[in-house]
């Protein structure tokens, strides 16, 4: 519990280099339990476990690290080779300069660099992937991998002070700030991400035993969401889902004053604080909600009632009201769905063969 959902544009953009390469998307989608009718709607999600779940089918469907989204495939094993030749690097600056010169020697690979511009260090892709349908969602997941080997590298959680994208803002925008971790511009020149300068001298601490450890649930794992609770909205965040954590029944999640006072600051400021961030106490509140519900149902072990009175709804009614809302379906119908999915089955067969 607490791992946030994942939007379904971003279930779609993974699968576009299946469908370009011919590749049926439906048996992939049952695998991770992924119902195929959400990929309809707008407002549906699945959890990382899912998500997760997905990408490493598509690593296998596609025997391609770039999951048939770029403009050439790469081979698997290569970027365990980069790693292991980064392990030996002095500090983090020589070890990611290695990783950018190794991609650098494959024809139509990704085009990365790392500069230091005075305080800051800078991670771009430097390729104009915009040509190819899902190019954009490529350049954004080799921006969040490099982000977390280097993070994995040193051992330390390294914040990121901004991200920027070549392209105009999506319709989903508001989730690359909870993506990334920091403030986010769209329609930039390039694709990238600033950090301290700082940590580029940081010693790289891993070993091979501790590669072997990290490819294996590479690459799903590094596309995962990471929380580095440097924004004030991830503490907030963090407090409602430790107190769904607690197991009270029903929850008791934390009033705005209360969670000021954790944080030693008036509950002007905090609200203040979360909409210079871009969200607010409800929209936190109403995520954490969303995802535990999700999560909830898509175990599918517990009754849709006994999940309603957990998450803290007086009545059913509430929650079906709050979650068709979130997700745009009710609970009842995203369990079938979720459920027809790991079967194999569409709701309309199940009914057949009933």
């Amino acid at each position: 519990m607490g791992r946030r959902t994942i939007t379904v544009h971003h279930v779609r953009a993974a699968l576009g280099g299946a469908r370009r390469l011919g590749i049926d998307t439906v048996p992939l989608l049952q695998t991770a339990r992924i119902p195929p009718l959400l990929l309809a709607d707008d407002r549906a999600r699945v959890t990382p476990e899912q998500f997760t779940s997905l990408v490493k089918a598509l690593h296998r469907a596609t025997r391609d690290e770039f999951l048939g989204l770029g403009p050439t495939p790469s081979r698997n094993g290569t970027f365990a080779m980069m790693c292991s030749a980064c392990l030996g690097c002095r500090d983090l600056g020589a070890a990611l300069e290695r990783g950018v010169r190794f991609y650098g020697l494959f024809p139509g690979g990704p085009d990365l660099a790392v500069e230091r511009r005075g305080a800051e260090a800078v991670f771009t892709v430097r390729n104009d992937l915009r040509g190819y349908a899902e190019g954009r969602f490529l350049a954004e997941c080799l921006v969040i991998v490099w982000h977390r080997l280097a993070s994995w590298l040193i051992g330390r959680r390294i914040a990121l002070r901004w991200a920027e994208f070549a392209f105009p803002a999506p319709p989903y925008a508001g989730e690359y700030g909870l993506l990334f971790g920091c403030p986010v511009r769209f329609g930039a020149r390039r694709t990238g991400a600033g950090f301290d300068a700082h940590w580029l001298a940081a010693p790289v601490v891993r070993d091979e035993a501790g590669l072997a450890e990290l490819l294996r649930r590479a690459p799903a794992d590094l596309l995962s969401r990471r929380e580095y609770g440097t924004t004030v909205a991830e503490q907030v965040r963090r407090a409602f889902v430790t107190a769904l954590r607690e197991g009270r029944r029903p929850a008791r999640l934390p009033e705005v004053a209360q969670v000021a006072a954790r944080l030693a600051m008036s509950p002007a400021t905090l609200r203040r604080r979360l909409q210079e961030e871009g969200t607010s106490y409800r929209l936190l509140r109403d995520g954490v909600l969303r995802d535990a519900a999700i999560s909830g149902l898509a175990a599918g072990r517990e009754p849709i009632a006994e999940l309603a009175a957990r998450l803290g709804f007086s009545e059913d009614t509430a929650f079906h009201r709050a979650f068709r809302r979130w997700t745009g379906t009710t609970p009842g119908t995203y369990r079938l769905l979720g459920t027809a999915a790991g079967e194999g089955k569409g709701p309309l067969q199940r009914g057949q063969q009933s």
